[in-house]
């Protein structure tokens, strides 16, 4: 490994570890003494391994920290101009196109055979990747068993979601038979190449390279885990997903924009494709961009909708959409070369 990826790793273990985790018996507490026996009475858990479990826990403050403290507002949402140029500066770079392109050339087959299974092109799968996890770069640090303990019982405003995910994430270790203790992720539990949550697992992850096991950590399992979640959510190859489109000024305050809203485009007067070509008649999202000096206003379609079921954000959606596209395009100049 090169010196300067070596710092890159080492900065990022220094950045994502919780300084400030202290240790803690749950034990005592009587909401998990509570959880512990409807694990014990209906998922047939042994009472002693999981006390064992909870005896020394981790808390891990930092995370804990962004679910207590008042939610700062993300790139999509701040008020002032640009928010796009920021959040497209950060995601879309060309390192991250390249080292899409070559993730691409070394899992060819899997991304092939996930397409003809489940209908998702390759370079979306790339790039959700490429996002979530730097293409396996940057998975996470945080002890997941800690991280979820300390979120589904420390008081903060997601209590309820996380004490799902703990069960869910136990249930998944029990049936994997993995150590609790040893899977790292995310601050929130989010785990593997693919950044799935424990609940997801069992819904939407697949043993795709036929091993008896899900490993999202391996890339042929992420690849076939990711294309089953787009497919399940509704993903059509057929269609398009997004396209720029041109309206009179230069900030966009005419109508409500992004993935919870949908038009039919005879309404949108005044609102046509730049490029022209846009075969897709069903409603459509409108989708703003905010730069510094105008609105960049996209149709979004059916497709742009599923990408959001896998991040809740327009800019996510966005994010992964022209990722995508760049990596295709710089996949095929690379083969162009080659031949």
């Amino acid at each position: 490994m090169k010196t300067k990826n070596i710092f890159k790793v080492i900065l990022a273990l220094f950045l994502s570890t919780n300084l400030f985790a202290y240790t803690k018996n749950y034990n005592k507490n009587l909401e998990v003494k509570r959880f512990i026996n409807e694990l014990v009475k209906k998922d047939k858990f042994k009472k002693n391994d999981l006390k064992k479990l909870f005896s020394k826990v981790f808390v891990q403050t930092s995370s804990l920290k962004y679910y207590t403290k008042v939610k700062r507002p993300d790139f999509e949402t701040k008020r002032y101009h640009g928010s796009w140029d920021r959040y497209e500066k950060k995601l879309l770079t060309q390192r991250r196109v390249d080292l899409g392109v070559e993730f691409m050339k070394r899992n060819k087959k899997a991304l092939y055979k996930a397409y003809k299974k489940y209908g998702v092109q390759s370079e979306y799968i790339t790039a959700i990747i490429g996002i979530e996890s730097y293409y396996g770069e940057y998975t996470g640090t945080y002890p997941v068993f800690d991280a979820l303990v300390t979120l589904a019982f420390e008081e903060n405003r997601r209590n309820k979601f996380f004490k799902s995910e703990l069960k869910a994430f136990l249930k998944l270790m029990k049936k994997e038979k993995q150590n609790p203790k040893k899977v790292y992720g995310s601050f929130a539990g989010a785990i593997g190449l693919a950044q799935f949550m424990p609940s997801n697992f069992k819904k939407l992850a697949v043993d795709f390279n036929k091993d008896g096991k899900v490993n999202l950590n391996h890339d042929i399992d992420a690849i076939g885990s990711i294309a089953n979640y787009f497919n399940k959510s509704g993903w059509n190859r057929k269609i398009p997903v997004a396209t720029r489109v041109s309206y009179k000024g230069k900030r966009f305050t005419r109508l409500k924009t992004g993935f919870k809203y949908k038009y039919k485009r005879s309404r949108l007067k005044g609102i046509k494709p730049r490029s022209g070509r846009f075969y897709y008649n069903k409603k459509v999202h409108l989708v703003k961009l905010d730069r510094y000096r105008h609105d960049e206003l996209w149709y979004g379609t059916k497709n742009f909708y599923v990408i959001t079921r896998y991040n809740r954000s327009n800019y996510y959606a966005m994010a992964v959409h022209k990722l995508a596209q760049e990596i295709r395009k710089e996949y095929k100049k690379s083969r162009r070369k080659s031949t």
